[in-house]
């Protein structure tokens, strides 16, 4: 069956940068789907996507031009329905067949599958190979529904009466196979074969002879890179490049990588040019500076290579000029008043210090449930104080941060640039002369503030930072705000897992429980069951995070089950996973699952077991391999060297087994009983410590 290449193009008005490369990956993705659904393709494919400012394209080798029929099988009804005692077709069977098409069919072409009153009509049957056109207009059409948009715009189509929604305003249509045009339309287009070039430095239409030519004329023509994956490379280089002709660098690629998608989501004929402002703007903090270019004008900063900003910038621009200096110029002229502005608000901010603002966050509402941003502080210095003091930090110093911490929130220059809250409060508590520790945990506060994101440097700035996100999760938790499937509002799942992060990987000595019993100690009014509720959600957050970690589901529950100090799953997760190394762990872990399954039935508490009461040896083994085995584990406990501490459960594998093989728990005697239940109760007591063995049972 004969193939070829398929193009489709989208030409649009300009699409918003900050989703076109998702546009374009969803929309290839979707047309390679529904042509396969529709057996257009069948795998051997290459596909190749584009996405400009002003398109979104995809071009597809080995292309059908009429899909392989199929043969199916149809089940149409019970035989004792379909066919009358002489076995003709009856009108419920005819309708069947007249409604599949196949009305002339003889009923002695049907096949029966089944015996008796089971035995059902079946037809084999072909149904022919669908025709690109038919099948590449459903599939273009579902790729249109199913573009990931968050906001559509409606317009009206040239006739002045039509109005259809798409993300932006769609001037043209290429349907191409190979050479010939497919006859699909879309949002109120024909499929044809002329595409566009660059608005000012291209051919304005070209008209494509075949679809393996787009991206080469595209570019030799049209002045266009359409391939979004092959600017962002060039746009790249060329950045390293002018960066290293002036003797300056990019910095660390994560700061600018959003950057740069935005801005090859904003040209499509590439190039960089090498922009300069006043060496006196350097005065104002570099985050000022680097924000303000790089939010406001999509500018790329420069470093020294000795460290520091740079007062030169780099330009990506969608002109391609012999002499650019024009829009360098004008460049130039852009960022001067913005950078202005930064100096201003950063001279301005200076001349009240921190300390005299913060009766000003009084009057701004954090919540209407829970009052102001002062309110909020007052509760957060007397968490930060409670925490400082647990982990061993300066407390004076975590009251002092924690009162400062927010009132950079009314600065000019954090209401100007919101995403400098903390980083201004910290120049402006230096400008004051407040300690470095305290400006350094004003700054840090707000850590980690996404997955991999640096965790606070000091304690003081640990408990402030703890006690901030603690403060939100009891805060949002009390009155009933608690995230439900994909909704978050206020980052709650942020916040749990940084609490998690710094617990776990500072290694602190808290326990979840003491926190959330303190974070939640001034909302007297809470919701019942909020505390709980706050504990579990903390609790299912660590959970994946162990888990990403590369520990296994089994190994996570069994530590998370034993609710330690966070700072301690590491080390006891790799003691788990060492003990399930030990050829007595499945026996132990079996063993230790049934003991639990018989206390939960018994249902009671129970004092240590009397060996005077003992009848069985089996028992006096146990009770004398118990405590043999105490006094070693809990001397591994003390010294934290968990592996060690679950190695020395290993002796108790053969008595443990020869108990349940001669010891019947359950005995008439009640206090037989009863002795026996204490015993496993302090069985189970000593080997569940590090975690609960039972998990891990099979």
């Amino acid at each position: 069956m004969s193939t070829a290449s398929l193009l489709v193009e989208l030409f649009t008005e300009e699409l918003p940068p900050k989703s076109l490369k998702k546009l374009g990956d969803a929309f290839a993705d979707s047309l390679v789907k529904g042509l396969a659904q529709r057996g257009m393709i069948d795998g051997g494919e290459t596909v190749t996507r584009f996405a400009t400012p002003r398109r979104l394209a995809v071009h597809i080798t080995r292309v059908k031009a009429v899909a392989a029929d199929q043969k199916v099988v149809r089940k149409l009804m019970p035989a004792s329905v379909g066919l009358d005692a002489e076995g003709h077709a009856t009108p419920a069977l005819q309708k069947k067949l007249a409604a599949l098409g196949r009305a002339d069919l003889d009923v002695s072409q049907l096949a029966r599958e089944g015996e008796g009153k089971a035995a059902q009509l079946v037809l084999h049957d072909v149904d022919k190979g669908q025709p690109l056109q038919v099948a590449l207009q459903s599939a273009l059409e579902e790729a249109i529904e199913g573009l990931p948009v968050a906001k559509v715009m409606s317009y009206q189509l040239a006739d002045g009466a039509t109005t259809v929604q798409f993300v932006r305003p769609v001037h043209g249509l290429v349907a191409l196979h190979g050479g010939d045009v497919v006859g699909v339309h879309a949002l109120g287009h024909d499929a044809g074969r002329a595409t566009h070039g660059h608005r000012f430095q291209g051919v304005r239409d070209i008209a494509l002879q075949h679809a393996d030519e787009y991206e080469s004329r595209l570019e030799s023509e049209g002045g266009v890179v359409a391939s979004f994956d092959q600017r962002k490379a060039e746009i790249h280089r060329l950045l390293l490049q002018r960066a290293e002709e002036c003797g300056d660098t990019l910095g660390e690629p994560a700061d600018y990588a959003a950057l740069l998608d935005e801005v090859t989501a904003l040209v499509e004929r590439p190039t960089v040019y090498v922009g300069k402002f006043d060496a006196e703007f350097l005065g104002v903090p570099a985050e000022c500076l680097i924000l303000t270019m790089k939010l406001n004008q999509k500018y790329f900063p420069l470093f020294l290579s000795e460290g520091g900003l740079s007062s030169r910038f780099l330009i990506v621009s969608n002109m391609r000029l012999d002499d650019p200096s024009n829009v360098i110029e004008g460049n130039e002229r852009v960022v001067r008043p913005r950078l202005a502005d930064a100096r201003f608000f950063f001279e301005t901010d200076k001349k009240t210090r921190l300390e005299d603002r913060v009766a000003k966050l009084g009057a701004v509402v954090y919540h209407n449930k829970l009052g102001s941003q002062g309110e909020r502080v007052e509760r957060v210095r007397t968490l930060a104080k409670a925490i400082a003091g647990a982990i061993g930090a300066d407390v004076s110093h975590a009251d002092r941060a924690a009162l400062l911490a927010k009132a950079d929130l009314v600065t000019d220059m954090v209401g100007e640039f919101p995403e400098l809250q903390g980083t201004m409060g910290r120049y402006y508590a230096l400008h004051d002369g407040e300690p470095p520790v305290v400006a350094d945990a004003i700054a840090q506060h707000y850590q980690p503030r996404f997955a991999g994101d640096a965790l606070p440097a000091s304690d003081v700035a640990l408990a402030v930072a703890m006690a901030d996100k603690m403060e939100t999760l009891a805060g949002l938790f009390s009155i009933g705000q608690v995230p439900t499937g994909d909704k978050d509002p206020f980052a709650l799942r942020r916040h749990a897992l940084g609490v998690l992060r710094m617990l776990v990987e500072r290694d602190l000595r808290l326990t979840v429980t003491w926190l959330v019993e303190e974070a939640m100690t001034p909302f007297a009014h809470a919701v019942p069951g909020a505390r709980d509720q706050l504990s579990t959600y903390i609790y299912e957050r660590v959970s994946g995070y162990l888990r990403d970690l590369g520990y296994t589901t089994l190994e996570v529950e069994a530590a998370v089950a034993a609710r330690p100090p966070w700072g301690e799953f590491p080390a006891r997760l790799a003691a788990i996973r060492a003990f399930t190394q030990l050829a007595e762990a499945e026996s132990l872990a079996a063993a230790n699952k049934r003991t639990g399954n018989i206390l939960k039935k018994a249902e009671g508490t129970f004092a240590h077991a009397d060996p005077a009461l003992f009848a069985e040896p089996a028992e006096h083994a146990l009770h004398a391999a118990v405590q043999a085995s105490r006094p070693v584990f809990e001397r591994h406990m003390a010294a934290r060297d968990f592996a060690a501490a679950l190695k020395s459960l290993a002796p108790l594998k053969t008595p443990v087994d020869a108990f349940f093989d001669a010891v019947m728990v359950n005995a008439e005697d009640p206090k037989l009983r009863t002795n026996r239940l204490a015993l496993l109760s302090d069985l189970h007591a000593l080997m569940n410590q590090v975690a609960d063995l039972s998990k891990l049972a099979a």
